[in-house]
């Protein structure tokens, strides 16, 4: 077991040597590949999502490992390969943890022992990466996180695990300000429902969702937690219909989602509006499956195209001659994680785990060398990005559009939503 040190210490001990067990990192010579161990679900109920993270990370290691001068402002683009470790290469082991976390755990160790992987990333369910990081932090290996958002994941005192998303917290303050801003133009924003799949996920953002409403004044007509894995949930849409929120707010994997969107048609319910946080709602087979039914939905991205020609733009015509669609918000974010850590291993010059951890510490990206909006990647003492950030994105036609904040509006916010009567 490689002994746990403070975050600080580590960055004053950078040069030192660092003893690892687990991998034989030492041994790795610096033009050798660094070995990069993903776990995704990549069957089971969010396989889709799954896969295309999958797709996007590949990509990210592909931006690193040929030239992309084309790519203006990302780190590493310009280069083939990582010039601090002589022109390594990114290898990518992929492991199917099947959104199951007794598996993500066993899979995780295996990485470790039997892959001898350098890094880790993942692990997209909340409940997945809380059992796949404690792996990590008893081995002595950066795990970097790229798109779970339960608050707790940053909260055990790790100090091998490194977050790049935003989190639960930033969300419910995002939704607060966005709901204010409702209300000042016209748009009446009272009351608000809560409704979560039961996992640490949907449990963490729907406690901070909740809380941070109470706070704002806002009436929480009702909070409905559920199990993903559910195949009927009439009895939740009947329950939403008798109170009527203004706005309810959905914290869904992809299956459920799409199964409240088509319950709702059925039971002729709609509220003013729809708001989606993230995964179901960004996963690639949601809008095929509601776009007739749900116009006007919104969702929470931090990822936008661009303007054609713009590097966003570049990147996700690379995705899409990939993959056949656009890059969504689930899978920027871990794009974006696999291109933190690339930038982190290129300055720490080695693939020893406590430079390659001294690094990620000093981690402090601006704005124009991100892919993703948000305004930075630099962590805290816990290990999360504080400059992290999202924006408001509404189903128009086939694609969502950015519509706020205004400042980065695409298009004009719609309310209400027209659904099914669009």
């Amino acid at each position: 077991m490689v002994k746990q040190v403070n975050r600080r210490t580590v960055l004053a001990g950078a040069g030192a040597a660092a003893t690892s067990l687990a991998t034989g990192a030492s041994s790795v010579r610096a033009a050798d590949p660094v070995k990069v161990g993903v776990l995704f679900p990549l069957t089971g109920n969010a396989a889709a999502a799954g896969q295309a993270s999958k797709a996007a990370v590949e990509i990210a290691a592909e931006i690193v490992n040929d030239a992309h001068p084309e790519l203006v402002g990302i780190p590493l683009a310009k280069d083939a390969g990582i010039p601090g470790l002589g022109g390594a290469k990114l290898e990518l082991v992929f492991i199917d943890h099947q959104g199951n976390p007794s598996v993500a755990q066993q899979q995780a160790l295996r990485l470790i022992n039997q892959d001898k992987v350098n890094v880790l990333l993942g692990a997209y369910q909340s409940s997945c990466t809380l059992t796949a990081t404690p792996v990590a932090e008893r081995n002595g290996i950066p795990f970097v996180v790229g798109d779970s958002a339960a608050g707790n994941i940053t909260q055990r005192g790790f100090k091998w695990l490194f977050r790049v998303t935003p989190i639960a917290s930033d969300f419910a303050a995002a939704y607060m300000t966005f709901f204010a801003d409702m209300n000042k133009a016209g748009h009446k924003v009272a009351s608000v429902a809560v409704v979560n799949e039961n996992t640490d996920y949907g449990t963490s953002v729907g406690d901070a969702v909740e809380a941070a409403a109470k706070k704002a004044g806002l009436t929480v007509s009702n909070r409905i937690p559920y199990s993903a894995s559910t195949t009927d949930v009439s009895a939740q849409v009947l329950q939403l219909k008798d109170k009527n929120p203004d706005v309810v707010i959905f914290i869904s994997y992809t299956a459920d989602a799409i199964l409240y969107m088509k319950t709702m048609k059925n039971l002729d319910y709609m509220p003013a509006m729809v708001l989606g946080d993230d995964s179901g709602f960004s996963d690639p087979s949601f809008i095929p499956a509601i776009q007739d039914i749900a116009q006007g939905v919104m969702n929470r991205s931090a990822w936008d195209i661009g303007k054609p020609g713009s590097t966003t733009s570049k990147i996700n015509d690379m995705y899409k001659g990939k993959t056949g669609r656009d890059l969504d918000d689930t899978s920027g974010r871990n794009m974006q994680a696999m291109l933190t850590l690339a930038d982190a291993l290129n300055r720490a010059g080695s693939v020893d785990p406590a430079k390659i951890q001294a690094a990620l510490i000093a981690t402090d990206l601006k704005p124009e060398q991100l892919m993703m909006g948000y305004r930075g990647v630099k962590f805290d003492e816990t290990g999360q990005n504080i400059l992290a950030s999202t924006y408001l994105i509404q189903l128009k036609g086939k694609d969502y559009k950015v519509v706020w904040p205004d400042a980065n509006a695409t298009e004009k916010l719609v309310w209400p939503m027209k659904g099914w009567k669009a």
